[in-house]
């Protein structure tokens, strides 16, 4: 029996199945500042523990896409390592706030498979669930992957999950005894409450950031994701491309990142409603984003905004480039995210 894993293929995989993923992490606030010089996030919540403690919190917590990396990494050698593309999330949901110190570690279950109709490929639809060192539950989300077939005559079971189109406010959870009250909007950057936003409104992020070869590796490194797309060049030069694609999550951090300029008070993510890598994104490329409001809820100690984040290479955004009436998107769109964040009141 060889002792190297290949990773699964489509076939391997079953519905029901429960893949327990290695390697248990510890963060610290080293991975915080190399996440921080790799993707350029300034939300104050989660660069001062004074900031944080007087938003109720123990301290600064990780950001969000920090720990949603994390645990999507774990999943990766199980999972998509020999994907062609990662295709979407749903129902993604942050259960409680990540320190440095904690350990993570990560389940997933298969909810779906789809053959596709080229018999080569199929989709694997997995709930996975981040867990931390005192066995609760820090973030759990849906993400389908197409993977590829090793044995193209194998009969898998079949069976696509229904799922949400976006999360409801009540399953949003704010962080235990996060209270605003006292919120300091000029340490934070922009006075802009939630009240100061109106379902419907755009706005132009207006800064763009190259993200660099040895950038998207690194971070990719950071994340143990192994994913051969990202990595192996000389896989990667029998593609067209001829090039390593970059992890959809390095874009949605350095979107996400160039958010503050517009959304500053609006960096703690709550819900992940749901995401497409609409175009392939190479290193080299400007990234430059907008944003749209499309909801907002009242949970109580916040306000929350639903809020579509789109990314672009190399173009910027002050006309909002978009998906056209058929739903067809520019080549230059790489990123549609939507997602709930919290939001002081006044």
């Amino acid at each position: 029996m060889s002792k190297t894993d290949p990773g699964n293929f489509f076939e391997d995989f079953r519905l029901g199945q429960i893949l327990v993923h290695a390697t248990p992490r510890t963060v610290t606030v080293g991975d915080v500042a190399l996440y921080t010089a790799l993707h350029g996030p300034r939300f104050a919540l989660f660069s001062s523990d004074e900031f944080a403690r007087g938003c109720g919190l123990a301290g600064a917590p990780l950001d969000p896409l920090l720990v949603f990396h994390v645990v999507f990494g774990k999943s990766v050698p199980d999972i998509s390592l020999n994907a062609v593309a990662n295709l979407g999330y749903a129902e993604g949901r942050f259960l409680a706030p990540v320190f440095p110190g904690d350990t993570l570690t990560a389940t997933s279950e298969v909810i779906g498979l789809k053959e596709n109709s080229n018999g080569k490929t199929g989709v694997v639809y997995v709930r996975t669930t981040g867990t931390n060192q005192r066995g609760e539950a820090v973030l759990s989300y849906v993400r389908w992957v197409m993977v590829r077939k090793n044995d193209l005559s194998a009969a898998v079971e079949q069976s696509v999950p229904q799922l949400k189109a976006a999360l409801d406010a009540a399953d949003l959870i704010a962080p235990p005894g996060l209270d605003l009250s006292s919120y300091d909007f000029a340490l934070a950057g922009a006075p802009h409450a939630f009240e100061d936003y109106a379902i419907g409104e755009r706005i132009d992020h207006v800064d763009g950031m190259a993200i660099e070869e040895a950038e998207h590796a690194m971070a990719t490194r950071l994340y143990q994701n192994t994913a051969k797309v990202h990595f192996n060049q000389f896989e990667r030069a029998n593609d067209p491309s001829g090039r390593r694609l970059v992890y959809g999550g390095v874009v949605i951090s350095t979107a996400k990142a160039l958010s503050f300029n517009g959304l500053q008070n609006a960096g703690l993510i709550l819900g992940i409603n749901g995401g497409r890598h609409v175009n392939p994104y190479f290193a080299g490329a400007t990234v430059f984003a907008w944003s749209e409001v499309l909801d907002k809820a009242d949970l109580g100690p916040c306000g929350a905004l639903r809020l579509r984040l789109v990314a672009t290479k190399d173009r910027i955004c002050d006309d909002f480039p978009d998906k056209d009436a058929a739903g067809a998107y520019p080549s230059e769109v790489i990123l549609d995210f939507d997602y709930w964040a919290a939001v002081p009141k006044r």
